[in-house]
């Protein structure tokens, strides 16, 4: 008995591993960290992403919406925790990956390459291993370099149809719709050489979403319509909404029951406004303060009840469509009073957006009221941030003349 009550108890990396499952479950991402370093069990065992997916809901762009929906399976959750910390500190690696020019242009350098398009637009989209980008009347399809987020230097494929530049287009299920300012719809099959064009503005189509087989579109001829891509029904349309006042953004709810636009506000009515998509007749209206001229040029939804918007006047509004249509939710302000062109989210804690003057994207916390990081992409010259796409290691933003993307994998 007496050898039996000298003897060592045992360590604490010997216990079952639902024990120590259980007790680590308890300590924090540094804890966690300086334990993985006891030994090559424990450091197994602290990398697990049961013992991760907790810190990592509290994280900015950690691949995981405020509901727990992971939307970056296959990375290690410990990894994303990580790269989080390079989000939410501004560390990163910044980089000019694609260059467009009026005139011919020079050899290509080591840091970028050049095409000759100018006065552009542009627009994208991110498809795993792919960005969509919008240059001139086409869309250009570039591989992405998988070791830093880079492009490919030739695009891969080239999508055409319009005679007049892409304003917009939209990527969903293997299909590209894009809006022209010829008035022009046109519907890409990605992998094949199906497409289907047809007139659908008498004006520029400024905006186009695509859910469910049903396209709506938003144009300076102060309507929003919606078509059908039904078999034996391509290109017809299903209601026409007179919204009088020109279209820049419009989206298409998660549920598949309405659409809201967000129109140049220069009229008496509301600019944020929700529309019934089977009856084509107005549900709502958004807002009710909103300035003459303060005109909403994004608009994104993150579930069908909530609702980023941000536009002309210098502000990224939140809407909780089941509290308030009268109110949003929570507001931030651009700090030096830009018009914002562009707003994407993680569908939990970051936003990010895109100023109208020299290229500044900001990295914002929902739980902050101001914004937590700024980079400058474009001097001395100022350009507009376009438009802006993320995922959970790299930032792509497209400017007047040129693609910069941030690596946030960078010490």
């Amino acid at each position: 008995s007496r050898a039996a009550s000298s003897s060592p108890s045992p360590p604490l990396w010997a216990l079952p591993e639902e024990l120590l499952l259980l007790i680590c479950s308890y300590l924090d991402a540094q804890a966690l960290g300086r334990l993985g370093q006891v030994c090559r069990r424990l450091r197994f065992l602290t990398g697990r992403d049961l013992l991760w997916r907790r810190i990592a809901r509290a994280c900015l762009n950690s691949g995981f919406t405020h509901l727990g929906t992971d939307l970056a399976a296959g990375i290690p959750v410990k990894e994303r925790v990580k790269v989080s910390q390079n989000w939410r500190h501004g560390r990163c690696r910044r980089e000019t990956v694609l260059k467009w020019k009026c005139k011919q242009v020079a050899p290509f350098s080591s840091t970028f390459f050049c095409v000759s398009f100018c006065d552009l637009m542009p627009w994208m989209e991110l498809d795993g291993e792919y960005l969509y980008l919008s240059q001139a009347e086409n869309i250009q399809a570039y591989q992405l370099s998988p070791d830093c987020g880079g492009l490919q230097r030739h695009p891969q494929a080239i999508f055409s149809g319009h005679q007049e530049d892409v304003c917009r287009f939209v990527l969903v299920n293997s299909h590209i719709v894009s809006g022209g300012g010829d008035g022009n719809i046109v519907l890409h099959k990605i992998h094949g050489s199906y497409s289907v064009k047809f007139s659908a503005h008498e004006q520029e189509v400024n905006c186009v979403d695509f859910q469910g087989g049903l396209i709506v579109s938003g144009s300076r001829d102060r309507t929003a319509k919606v078509w059908s891509l039904s078999a034996g029904r391509v290109g017809q349309c299903l209601h026409t909404v007179q919204t009088d006042d020109r279209v820049w953004s419009i989206a298409i709810s998660p549920l598949l029951s309405s659409f809201v636009t967000g129109t140049a506000c220069c009229g008496h009515t509301s600019p944020l406004r929700i529309w019934d998509l089977e009856s084509g007749q107005l549900v709502t209206c958004l807002g009710t303060d909103f300035h003459h001229g303060a005109g909403v040029l994004d608009v994104f939804y993150e579930t069908p009840s909530l609702l980023l918007s941000c536009g002309y006047d210098t502000y990224i509004r939140y809407w909780d469509i089941r509290t308030s249509t009268r109110k949003c939710i929570q507001e931030w302000e651009e700090p030096h009073d830009s018009a914002l062109y562009c707003i994407r989210s993680d569908k939990n804690h970051m936003i990010a957006s895109g100023s109208s003057y020299y290229g500044v994207v900001r990295i914002w916390d929902k739980r902050q009221t101001r914004c937590l990081q700024s980079f400058h992409l474009s001097s001395p010259t100022s350009s507009p941030v376009y438009c802006l796409r993320f995922s959970t290691t790299h930032l792509y933003a497209a400017l007047a003349s040129a693609l910069h993307v941030l690596d946030f994998t960078a010490p």
